[in-house]
Parts: structure tokens; sequence; C-alpha cells
């Protein structure tokens, strides 16, 4: 779709005579085996044309800063072309990264290059896989990697152990003015810094060859482009800079700030409230009856505002329009949505179904759709340009707390005004308090200045880089800081930084390594690293898993606090105050649906419930983690996307919790044991002893797994022992389906432990041989229903609440003789002489071939308890 704006456009200025073919040029310049990938077009655009030098017939890195719609992913295409260029066929070692902000993006470009440099030989992977092995598997074959900041951090943290990633010659950074994003601009910028890194050892472990890794960044308008261009410099020079005001907008951009009065006992929301009022007035004044976006900061803001609209505003449509509108409609699922759209009104959020919003989206692309009201989020995802953008209020809301949009967020919102195939001219409207309006002016004349966030975030990405060994003291600790975005701010504005701006090129180092030396003590004091007093740094085991997860500081704080006695509630409680969830939002609208699944008498509840309302999001996340584990259906869409959100999390973080318990002093048995059965729990999306473990198996969905509870089959044991023929008519399907699902189970491994006392008896300490046998391990050298990394945990503990012994079995390793033996030396407890044997798998819950006993030792003989 970029591509087909581009066309409209250039040709428009080329017959216009405004600017002609001197200025643009041609596609025909770039060698005819490339020209495919802009085949919609004849020219390049004016900005494109000023870049093409550089970008394709140099090898320096580059910045583009230009306004949103003026085509600078064509940049990214050209440093592609260049990167071809200058490689032999077959481009087999070719490897390109495109790195932007979410995921939404990636996904555009990913589409949209599969189709182009696909015809040329190249693969593209979109990187969003959830598990280190799959992800290197992904990448081993691509040569276009599109990936976010966060994705490419945790893959780029063992860097040194593979070889693919220093593959990578051509790095491409989307929306790099992201780079100010207090959340997210510490990783964006840590990635950057790192993959300098893996070039410059790269350059030194091969000085004859040439290496190079070049980086191509684009952004919006900003002021301080320089900036990023020093950051990016190569080894002797700043990158080169483009820099492109306004003027160069393909659709010209007319900007208009409303202040509106808001007194002081005027809470936001209720200022929120009565711009609603204010609405038809601004679409009817600025849109000339054409499609008009409105950005709101929440979802039910965006639906208030929908239905004031709906019922202030009458659009001039012909019969055939207002046809065109009810058969959308009428294909919508949503109810409320369907009436305001036969209205001419709609909205779009995360919390929409899938399937509506395609349509929203498609209705408002097709120009029958007069308006379309939105969350903000949707302008770095979907791309739905509009002849008027209205931003409705300035602020929103994050964490719990009232802010004002950032201006990265802000030239998004603004960016989607103008649509280059309809338009010559877009308007921008800022609706805000009369207090801020001048603080809009001036942003609307001149953008803010990027600053760094890295000092914000800097204990995390220290660790890591600790861990890659590529600080081992705090003289390296400054090394690594010079080469980051905040290095070259704090030099030019320090007090940004909580530094004096009295202070030299040397005081500001100073400070930078003060920076760095309070952070390395949080670190230390925790166990993350290890500091002698020369400063000598080396990261820990917990230190190294915390890197390995991309665990926040604040997390591995809060597991430094287990006590070792935690039960598995206690266990749920401590993870979800953990920061990776800070971003879960507790919206009124939610509170009856979570306070249902927390306590209701008539319906079936979560295991462990909450004193109380749920009143925080700590009790949110809670809740619906433990609404998942207990199969409870989700209705609603929103909480069905954090619950997803909330998983993909909690299965690294549990995974982290068990092996920081692990790798602790051996007297916390029952909290290690409870942390690798909440592992295991978040892996299976069920509770350990769930009666729904059909849900495990493929194609068996919440449905069909309560079909066959309701029928009595809880235990795969149970599963197994019916026949297939009686299973199809339980799930309603046909033949063969009861044979795969028999199957499935029968072809998973069926473990049988077994414990020995030897004849020598000590008062204080008894030998025992404890043996794991896989009961089916002739069958399932032939098929196996687990894949190869599944493995399952032999813990034994004793009554003192100590880890007596603790090893992964992986199921390769145990197919190979079909058992596995371990003499293991059993000291008296001081409370009791049982000890717990468990074996748990890495990821069933409730399996057939997991057991968990307890055992007596007496004088020379064991005996099972339970």
């Amino acid at each position: 779709m970029a591509a087909a704006c581009h066309c409209s456009l250039e040709l428009d200025e080329v017959k216009l005579g405004t600017s002609g073919p001197g200025i643009l040029r041609p596609i025909s310049e770039i060698p005819a085996k490339f020209r495919s990938v802009f085949k919609e077009f004849p020219y390049f655009n004016y900005v494109q044309s000023k870049a093409l030098d550089d970008v394709l017939y140099t090898g320096k890195n580059f910045v583009a800063c230009a306004p949103t719609g003026s085509g600078k992913t064509v940049l990214f295409e050209l440093a592609i072309i260049r990167l071809l260029m200058e490689t032999t066929e077959p481009w087999r070692n070719v490897k390109a990264v495109y790195m932007a902000p979410i995921k939404a993006l990636c996904s555009q470009r990913f589409e949209d290059w599969k189709n182009k440099f696909g015809p040329l030989g190249l693969s593209c992977k979109e990187l969003t896989g959830d598990t280190e092995i799959d992800d290197f598997f992904e990448i081993q074959d691509a040569n276009i990697i599109m990936t976010t900041p966060e994705k490419w951090d945790s893959m780029t943290r063992k860097w040194r152990d593979n070889c693919l990633l220093q593959l990578v010659r051509l790095f491409l950074i989307d929306e790099v003015h992201v780079v100010k994003d207090p959340m997210r601009g510490a990783t964006l910028e840590v990635v950057v810094s790192r993959m300098k890194a893996v070039h410059a050892y790269r350059a030194a472990e091969n000085p004859q060859e040439d290496v190079s890794m070049r980086f191509v960044a684009v952004s919006a308008t900003i002021p301080n482009t320089k900036d990023i261009a020093d950051w990016l410099c190569d080894d002797r020079d700043p990158a080169t800079c483009l820099e492109m005001d306004e003027s160069h907008r393909p659709v010209k951009l007319r900007k208009v700030v409303l202040g509106f009065p808001c007194n002081s006992n005027q809470t936001e929301f209720k200022f929120d409230l009565s711009l609603n009022y204010k609405m038809a007035n601004i679409i009817q004044t600025y849109s000339d009856q054409k499609p008009t976006l409105v950005f709101c900061s929440t979802r039910k803001g965006v639906q208030q505002s929908a239905t004031v609209l709906a019922k202030d505003a009458r659009f001039i449509m012909s019969i055939e329009h207002k046809q065109r509108l009810v058969n959308y409609a009428n294909s919508l699922l949503d109810s409320k949505l369907r009436d305001l759209v036969s209205f001419g009104v709609g909205f779009h959020h995360a919390g929409v179904d899938v399937s509506d919003r395609k349509r929203i989206e498609e209705a408002f692309n097709m120009g029958d759709l007069p308006v379309l009201f939105t969350t903000s989020t949707l302008a770095m995802g979907v791309n739905l340009p509009a002849h008027l953008v209205v931003i409705k209020s300035t602020t929103h809301y994050i964490g719990g707390a009232c802010e004002e949009y950032s201006e990265a967020d802000m030239l998004q919102m603004i960016g989607r005004a103008g649509r280059p195939q309809f338009d010559t001219s877009a308007t921008a409207v800022i609706m805000t308090k009369t207090q801020t309006k001048d603080k809009y002016m001036q942003f609307m004349n001149g953008a803010e200045i990027i600053e760094s966030s890295l000092h914000t975030h800097l204990v995390e990405h220290l660790n890591a880089e600790i861990v890659l060994h590529t600080i081992s003291d705090v003289n390296m600790a400054l090394d690594w800081i010079r080469s980051s975005f905040l290095y070259i701010r704090a030099l030019k504005n320090p007090r940004h930084y909580g530094f004096s701006t009295d202070l030299d090129r040397c005081g500001i180092e100073a400070k930078l390594q003060e920076l760095c030396l309070k952070n390395l003590n949080s670190l230390a004091s925790i166990g993350l690293i290890s500091m002698d007093e020369d400063v000598n740094i080396k990261a820990t085991e917990a230190g190294r898993l915390m890197a390995r997860y991309c665990v926040a500081f604040d997390t591995m704080k809060q597991f430094s606090k287990v006590t070792g006695t935690e039960t598995l509630p206690e266990l749920v409680e401590l993870m979800v105050k953990g920061r990776e969830f800070t971003d879960v939002q507790l919206r009124v609208n939610e509170k009856r649906t979570l306070n249902t699944l927390n306590k209701d008498k008539n319906r079936i509840t979560i295991r462990y419930p909450m004193e109380g309302k749920i009143k925080n999001k700590e009790m949110k996340v809670n809740c619906l983690i433990q609404a998942q584990f207990g199969s409870i259906p989700i209705q609603e869409f929103g909480l069905a996307q954090d619950t997803g959100r909330i998983f993909r999390n909690g299965v690294r973080i549990s995974r982290c919790l068990a092996e920081f318990l692990n790798q602790r002093s051996k007297t916390g048995f029952s909290a290690l044991l409870n942390s690798l059965i909440l592992a295991k729990c978040f892996r299976a999306k069920l509770w350990e002893d769930s009666p729904y473990v059909s849900k495990q198996l493929e194609k068996i969905g919440l449905s069909l797994s309560t079909a066959m509870v309701n029928a009595g089959l809880t235990t795969f044991n149970k599963i197994e022992q019916t026949n297939a023929r009686e299973l199809e008519l339980i799930v309603n399907r046909h033949p063969p389906f009861g044979n795969q699902i028999r199957d499935a189970v029968m072809n998973l491994p069926k473990y049988e432990v077994s414990l020995e006392q030897l004849p020598r008896y000590n008062i204080a300490t008894a030998e025992i041989v404890v043996t794991v046998n896989v009961k089916n391990h002739e069958q399932l050298l032939s098929k196996r229903t687990t894949h190869d990394h599944h493995y399952v945990t032999m813990i034994i503990g004793d009554c003192d609440n100590n880890v007596v012994f603790l090893q992964k079995l992986t199921d390769l390793m145990l197919l190979k003789s079909g058992n596995w033996s371990k003499k293991i030396e059993v000291a008296k407890a001081f409370k009791g002489e049982e000890i717990s044997v468990n074996l748990i798998s890495s990821e069933y819950g409730q399996a057939v071939n997991c057991q968990d006993f307890t055992f007596v030792i007496v004088q020379n003989t064991l005996v099972q308890t339970t």
C-alpha cells in the first residue's frame, strides 16, 4: 500500500512541474535486477532522491530525519540493495536486521519485504518465537530479520556464543526517536550499542577481512538528529545525516491547537468527558467531509466519544453509501459497534474482536466510514491514514497515574494525517487545556530535543553486559557508557541527567562512573554480581539467570526475599509483584468480572481467592493467572488479551524463579518444589492436578477438554483406556480423531520411580538408590508426543525442609538406556525420617508419567507411606 501511495505522489509532482525529473531520481538509476523492488513507481520522491547517493553508493552509516509519510522505508530497501550489490551471489550468508519499536510494524515490513525480496532469493523472518532454541533455528537461514528491541536484546545477550549473530552486516533502525521513550528507549539504546560492540569484536578478530556492519536509522522530525549521527558513528566519523523539515512532507499538514478551560476542581476524567461535546463542531469545521481519525486515551473513552458523536452529528451520505455502512454493520459481532457504524461512526481498540477490527479498518480505508475513534496505541501499529486527525486530550493513564503523551506518541498520531493517494493537504487538531495550549503550539512548530532514558534503567543493562563479559571492572563500565546515546546527551545537557552544568567532560565522566558504581552496588547487594576491593566484577549464577530470562532487578529483589517455606499461592502472589506486569492496567469495567472470578457462590471461582474486592493490578494479574490455571473461561476479549501477555512473561519469570531457588542454599525444599510446580503450571496453563489434562494435547481446546471432563476423562490414564470411537462421540468429532487422541496419550513417556535402601546402617545417614524407569521405552523410540527438549526434574526433600537431591533428566538421555539410577546419601533429619520423592514434568500438568511419593527410612528398609 505504501508503494501505491508513492506512485500517485511522484507522478503528480512530475506532471505538475513543481519538481522536475532533474530533482526526482528515476528508478532506472539502480541495477536492473533490483528494480522490481520499486516497480510501483517510476521516480524516487524528493527525500529518497536526496538520500540515494549516500545510501546506495556508499557504505557509511546513515541517519534520515524526515516527516512521517515521506517514504523513509525506501531508504532501508536501498540499503539492503547496497548490501546485495557488494556481496556475490548466492546471498546465503547475507544477514540484515530490521528493528522497529512494536511488533505491528515488524509484521507490516515482513509482509511487504517477503513479496519484494523473496523473488530475489532472500528469506525474511519475523522474530517473535518464545524460546531461545526456536529463535536461533528461525534465523539460521533468514537473510532479513524483523524484530523488536526487546526481542533482539534477549537474542543478543549470548552473542559471543552464537556465530549467526556475528554475520549481521546491516542494522536498520526504524523510529529511532523512540530512544527517548521512558519505558522502551533504554532497550533500543543498549541493543544498538551492543551491535556496535559485536562489530568491534569482529573487526578485532579478523583485522584482514572487511567485516563492516552498517547502521541505517530513520526518525520523525527531531531537532538533534546530529546527536543520533554521533552515536551511530563508525570508527572515524559520525553517520551521514539527512534532515528534511515539514515542507518536504508529501501531503502538506495544517496544524491546529485548541485550548479548553479546565478549572482546578475538574478531574482529568471530567475534562476528557467535556471534550466529547466539542467533537461534532471540530469535525464539521476541519474535516472537509473526508475521513476523520480521533485518538482517545482509554478504551472506555473511545466508546463514550463515539456514542456522543453518533447522537450529535449527521453526515451527508448517498443512499448507496448508507447501504454500504448497513452491510458493514450487519457483519459485525459487537452490538454497540453495529449500532454506531450505521450512523457513520466507528471505534477500534485492542478490546474489540479481531474480525470486527478488520472490518472497521476496511470500511475506514475505503472511505465509507466518516469517523473512527481509536486509542493512541493504534498510532504505532495499524496504518490508517485520515484527512483529519484529532487528538482528544493530551494526557493518558500510565501505571495508574495521569501523564502527558510523550512526544514520540504525539508525532505518531499526527503522522496519520494525510492520505497521499487522495489528498494534497491534511489537518491535525490537538485538543488540550488552556494552560498547556502554548506548550503544544511550540511542539507543533518545532520538536522537543530527544534525550536518553538509559540512566533510569541502567541496573538491568549493566548486569547483562557483565554476564556478556563486556564489563569486568568499573573502568570498562565507563567505556561501555561511552558507546551509548546517554553519553552524547549527558555531555550536551548534563542538567537533564542530574549533573551540574559547570562540569567539563572529565567531570561528567566521573559522574557517569559514580552512577555505574551505585548500580553495581545494588546488583552486589542481592548477590547478582560479586565485586572485590578493586571493583573487579564477576557475574554470579543469579545474575546470569537475570540476564538470560530478561528479568527486572526489582523482580529479582522479590525473589531474594523467599524464605524457603512458601506455598504455591504465596509464590503466585510474589510473582505478580514483578515489574514485568506493571503495564497491565485495571480498568473499571473489568472489576465485576474479576470479582466474580475471585468469589461467587453460584459459579466456579479461582482456587485461592483473595481477600476483599479486586482493587489493584497485582490482584488482577493473580486472578487471571488462577483463572487460566483453573480453565475458567474468560469471555471479555480485553481480559483474554491481558492473560496472553501475562503468560508470555509468566513462563520465563517462573522458570527464572525455580532456577534461582535451585542455585541458592539447599534449605528451602518446600519453596523450590512449589516453584518447579509453578513453572510447569505456566507452561501447561493448568494447575498441576487439573482435571483438564486433555487440553495439553494437540487439537484439544477448552470446549473439547470440558466435554472430556464432563465424561469423567480427567487423567491421561482414563483417556488411554477409552475406546477411540467413544472418544469421538464425547468430543463430537469424526474418525480417526479418537485414534489420534489415544495415540498422543500412549506416546507420552510413562515414568516409574523406585527406591532401594542399601544394607549399610548408620545412625546419622542412610544410602539409597533411586531408579527412574521409562515403562514404554521401546514404543517411544519410534514415536513420541513430547518434544526433544522435554525433561523431568527429580527432587527429594526431608522433614527439615532440606533439598536432599535434585536432578534434571531429559527424555533423550533416558531413552538411550530406558532407565537412570543414582546412589544418594540421606542425612537423618531432626523432625522425622520421611523423605518426599517427586518427579515433575517440565510442562505436562498431572501427567501419567510423573509421580510423587513419600518414603520413611526405617533402619534397613524403605516404607512407602503415600
